[in-house]
């Protein structure tokens, strides 16, 4: 065999090889999808038990401690770092780095263009300090349960908005509008 005859099998097996790694890449986004996917469910029903309770101290801290301690746990059990971000934080945990702020920003231009900001989501498999990752975003749209303390200055409560200054000093999340995107959930998932 000659050496055109060896550049062309090996370009040939690469090819074939190519769409086998693309089926690996794409199963790798859908687990970790399903697996992010199940965290705000979970956080929207605990902050509207509390909202039914009559409890908006309680909704707050949902969102204040029971949602971080929920993404820790999802990450301690998969080793993924899994967070929630936001372009106008509350919690200062949740500034984005610049991957998550570049995809945000994507985010509220394309719900500007007349994208339904609940099917907003970005994936994709990503080299950062030469670790392979798959990178993931779904954007957290405002929901009805989510006004009362994000939502415009005169929809909130003086009681909400003396407890959320106490816990939150710096807060930035307040002003939304049912619908809009208040922030995304995060994934970064070493390959």
């Amino acid at each position: 065999m000659n050496h055109r005859h060896a550049i062309a099998i090996t370009a040939c097996l690469a090819a074939l090889a190519a769409p086998a790694l693309a089926a690996s890449d794409d199963e790798l986004i859908a687990e970790t999808k399903k697996t992010a996917l199940g965290i705000p469910p979970k956080l929207l029903a605990m902050v509207q038990e509390e909202i039914d309770k009559g409890s908006y101290h309680g909704a707050i801290a949902a969102c204040s401690e029971k949602a971080p301690k929920m993404a820790a746990a999802a990450s301690q059990n998969t080793g993924w770092a899994i967070r929630r971000v936001s372009l106008k934080n509350r919690n200062p945990k949740a500034v984005p780095d610049a991957w998550e702020r570049a995809v945000l920003e994507d985010f509220d231009r394309r719900q500007a263009a007349g994208e339904n900001p609940a099917d907003l989501e970005k994936a994709e498999i990503v080299t950062d300090g030469g670790t392979r990752m798959v990178r993931y975003m779904k954007a957290l749209p405002v929901q009805d349960v989510c006004v009362k303390c994000h939502g415009p200055g005169d929809q909130i409560t003086s009681e909400v908005k003396a407890k959320l200054a106490e816990i939150y000093p710096d807060d930035k999340a307040t002003g939304y509008k049912r619908g809009q995107i208040r922030g995304a959930l995060t994934v970064k998932r070493p390959l």
